[in-house]
């Protein structure tokens, strides 16, 4: 694996919101769910590091599918009512990567997928409630 196949997301800290606002508990529901460190490998997944000591890997098909993306949502509920429902063709024979990621705010990380889609905001909260991990 080469160096440019990692991509290092800052360590996030847990306090520096409410060090920064007059409020401390304005953004309490992120500073809670935020994660302290991301580790995204191009080709695997994405590990994201939690404030309670749990450590989740996503593996990059897993993020594409379950983006949070308005079309994948729809797949997703056409694929819950028929599970033969064909889905989107895609266009390069080269294996799912992650081109980028990108933190949104305090609250998401955005993926640019080798297929181009890009439009799902992963928020913390939502990648806690699809951790493989914990749903499998």
């Amino acid at each position: 694996m080469s160096p440019d196949d990692r991509v290092q997301a800052p360590k996030l800290p847990i306090s520096h919101l409410s060090q920064r606002d007059s409020n401390p508990h304005r953004y309490n529901k992120f500073v809670k769910e935020a994660p302290i460190h991301l580790d995204l490998n191009r080709q695997q997944g994405l590990t994201i590091s939690w404030p309670d000591g749990h450590d989740s890997f996503y593996p990059i098909a897993y993020l594409r599918r379950m983006s949070p993306s308005a079309d994948a949502k729809q797949i997703r509920e056409e694929l819950k009512q028929n599970p033969l429902t064909v889905l989107p063709a895609t266009n390069s024979q080269e294996p799912l990567t992650a081109e980028t990621a990108e933190l949104v705010g305090n609250y998401a990380v955005r993926i640019r997928f080798s297929d181009g889609h890009d439009t799902g905001l992963f928020s913390w909260r939502y990648l806690r409630q699809i951790d493989p991990d914990t749903n499998s």
